[in-house]
């Protein structure tokens, strides 16, 4: 079994800051074996840790409240958060009108700036390394009135020192790459309590699942 030493500290976290960095770190002169292990077990660490902190933490929930409490909502994240901003995107959008995934080919960054309205959010994941071109979008929205929720990793990171609302979450892996593991747990629960909250959500969803059935979207 691995020791509480053997796991990546946070001070790798914060210094092994690109993937080949970590992967001449973590990956190296191990065994298959071993280095599965040490993943699970990190993964399974940080997750219990997460789901424990989650139970304490109101940040979750008072983002959720100003998403419901906004008139139009724009989710954004570049290379690997953009997976993370579709996720919440969809499950946002299944129970509250005005989701819209910033995906830079339909919708672009540069349009919505353009139309930033005082009561418009913006959710921005941005882990690092810190994608310069979610940053540069997210503060604009800010310097025009917009709302800013960052789901980021740390207090000193780029958007949270802009962000009306910040979500910390903790990426630390035994892998090359930073874990995505806490960070669909807690979009999880954002999802959940923004749509239970949400005015017209039980509606919407009774809509949809008539849809989908009309239209066969899906196999029986």
């Amino acid at each position: 079994m691995s020791t509480t030493s053997d796991r990546p500290t946070m001070r790798d976290n914060r210094e092994l800051t690109s993937p080949q960095e970590r992967y001449d770190a973590r990956l190296q002169r191990r065994s298959s074996t071993q280095l599965q292990r040490r993943v699970v077990e990190q993964e399974r660490a940080s997750i219990d840790e997460a789901l424990d902190q989650i139970l304490t933490d109101e940040s979750i929930a008072q983002a959720a409240a100003r998403i419901v409490a906004a008139r139009r909502r724009f989710i954004i994240g570049s290379a690997k958060s953009f997976s993370y901003a579709s996720l919440l995107a969809f499950d946002l959008g299944v129970g509250l009108s005005q989701v819209t995934l910033i995906d830079g080919t339909v919708v672009r960054g540069v349009d919505v700036l353009a139309d930033v309205r005082s009561n418009d959010l913006m959710v921005a994941f941005s882990f690092r390394r810190y994608r310069r071109d979610t940053v540069d979008i997210a503060q604009r929205f800010v310097e025009a009135g917009g709302e800013l929720v960052a789901i980021t990793d740390f207090e000193d990171a780029p958007l949270a020192k802009i962000a009306d609302q910040s979500i910390y979450v903790a990426t630390g892996s035994a892998s090359y790459v930073d874990s995505p593991t806490v960070v669909a747990s807690v979009l999880h629960v954002l999802a959940t309590l923004t749509t239970a909250s949400a005015k017209g959500a039980r509606r919407r969803l009774v809509e949809r699942d008539r849809l989908n059935t009309e239209l066969g979207l899906y196999v029986n």
